[in-house]
């Protein structure tokens, strides 16, 4: 089993890089070189390159959850290996496709499998997409029966539309073109790039599942020190709702647990500030909640400022500091429910904190929404690495697009 915290070093992907480089490099001597052989050379290098990078970012994706599993670069590995996979797939059809047919241009159908793949990905992947919108749907309309009618209710109904949307505009778009070469050309580079945007979010929405996956499944040591409770609203008379009620139960489980198998006692935060329309704190009413369920008032910290999961995971550090319980041989880990736990544990490491976390269970029309609410936070907390992530693969299909009509 993959143990969280174990590696300190940050996982880099400089050998992917180089790697890349070279592959670069001697393609294109090969191609302009067009030698005997040239041709099926770089149909074995691109195999080879394809499958070295799958392992490098599986490689990748293992250092990363041992160094820091909260983190975006845990979703972009997992998203691109699945999509490089796809590539691997296709390019080895290719060769065995064109292996009885000697007179065929292999490197113009290679280039022409690397400008299209991201449109034949769309295509490939359309019925889970499909079945992942109907099931989103389902789930979103249960949530509007048991919830009411919000906006933030119905974001999976609308992410749904956008999904299937998107796939029906690019391949309608794509359907047909007429005009010059050079009109054809510009429609398929505005197909391609589009389906790139498509791709690259698809990505990212698979990326995002399966780190969840792993961060909400993920068995905690029973060697914690300290258990932060995150707060999520109380009801009018400040008992705990029942989300909030699942979180603070899930701490008191892990803490019996601990306790029962010899290992120390927990000190717990309750982290929650006092919104406009609660009676007291969200603080308060864990530590009263905790109280009554027999946890000692010397062992709980209150933290009743915080208005986000980010101010959470800022003044719980605060508030540890002051009680000394912030250091490097300090266990920590934070309760939450099982769709936040990924964007919370981004926010601990984010105030170079360093906690795992463990999520309560809640109810099967609710996951799906909040997971979408999730996504969405997580995608607009890295603008400038998604920006330059995005307009790389932007640039690759534009070029390779260019290069089938102009030299082939």
């Amino acid at each position: 089993m993959i143990r969280f915290d174990t590696l300190n070093k940050k996982p880099k992907l400089y050998d992917l890089a180089i790697l890349t480089a070279a592959v670069f490099i001697a393609i294109a001597s090969l191609t302009m070189s067009r030698g005997i052989g040239a041709e099926l050379a770089v149909s074995y290098i691109m195999i080879a390159y394809l499958a070295a990078a799958i392992l490098i970012l599986i490689g990748a994706f293992v250092r990363q959850l041992r160094y820091n599993p909260y983190s975006y670069n845990t979703i972009f590995y997992a998203g691109f290996a699945l999509f490089l996979l796809f590539v691997l797939a296709m390019q080895i059809s290719i060769v065995a496709m064109l292996a009885g047919n000697p007179q065929a241009d292999e490197l113009c159908n290679i280039v022409s499998m690397l400008a299209g793949s991201a449109e034949s990905y769309m295509l490939l992947t359309s019925p889970f997409i499909l079945l992942f919108s109907i099931a989103l749907c389902v789930s979103n309309i249960s949530l509007i029966r048991h919830e009411g009618r919000r906006f933030v209710n119905v974001l999976g109904i609308i992410l749904s539309f956008m999904l299937v949307g998107g796939i029906l505009v690019i391949f309608r778009f794509n359907y047909y073109a007429t005009g010059s070469q050079f009109e054809v050309m510009v429609h398929d580079i505005i197909a391609n790039t589009m389906s790139a945007l498509y791709l690259y979010f698809e990505c990212m929405l698979i990326g995002v599942m399966i780190a969840a996956v792993i961060v909400t499944r993920y068995r905690l040591d029973l060697d914690k020190d300290v258990i932060i409770i995150l707060g999520c609203g109380i009801r009018n008379d400040g008992t705990p709702t029942p989300l909030l009620k699942g979180r603070i139960d899930r701490a008191l489980a892990h803490a019996r647990e601990q306790k029962e198998a010899g290992g120390k006692d927990v000190v717990f935060v309750t982290s929650g500030g006092q919104g406009p329309n609660e009676v007291i704190s969200e603080s308060a009413c864990m530590k009263r909640y905790l109280m009554e369920q027999g946890v000692p008032e010397d062992r709980i910290i209150e933290e009743d400022l915080s208005t986000s999961t980010f101010e959470n995971m800022r003044f719980s550090k605060e508030r540890l500091a002051e009680a000394g319980l912030l250091g490097p041989d300090v266990k920590i880990a934070f309760s939450t429910t099982n769709y936040h736990v990924f964007r919370s544990g981004l926010y601990a490491r984010r105030v170079k904190m360093r906690a795992q976390g463990m999520g309560a269970r809640t109810k099967w029309y609710f996951w799906p929404n909040a997971a979408v609410r999730e996504f969405v936070g997580l995608l607009t907390e890295h603008r400038l690495k998604q920006g330059l992530i995005f307009g790389g693969m932007i640039a690759f299909y534009v070029l390779m697009t260019i290069a089938v009509y102009r030299y082939f």
